[in-house]
């Protein structure tokens, strides 16, 4: 999910462009943005945080691009590829690195195992959205 940051900043071209470029096919790809509710239950794994109603605001203040993706080894070489959640410690030429502002506002979600990359593409996307 390329977030609202990167969205409004003009990047979505550049993290398309890394993404395809890094072997990922794109099986699915919409741009929408998340109601309240929706971002509060995607994010509910963080709901007792502190920073839970401002990564919720975050989320919804404008669009965001949700993708499927695939390619051998998809989860651990996209987490590799969006580089480390805080882009101050993020490695070089990865997409936070480039393209976040901190570590709130981030540029990029991706999925943290193929489990849950399953449940959050069926977040996103219906069965016949995904090719």
């Amino acid at each position: 999910m390329i977030k609202p940051d990167a969205v409004e900043n003009g990047h979505i071209g550049a993290i398309l462009d890394k993404i395809a470029g890094a072997g990922f096919k794109i099986v699915a790809m919409k741009y929408t943005q998340l109601s309240k509710r929706e971002a509060q239950e995607f994010y509910v794994v963080h709901k007792e945080r502190p920073f839970f109603g401002e990564l919720v605001g975050f989320m919804t203040r404008g669009p965001i691009v949700s993708a499927v993706l695939e390619k051998e080894n998809a989860v651990e070489d996209f987490r590799a590829l969006i580089g480390a959640t805080n882009p101050a410690d993020a490695a070089e030429g990865t997409i936070r690195k480039l393209f976040a502002t901190d570590i709130a506002e981030n540029a990029i979600h991706g999925s943290d195992s193929d489990e849950n990359a399953k449940i959050e593409g069926a977040f996103h996307f219906s069965g016949r959205e995904i090719y």
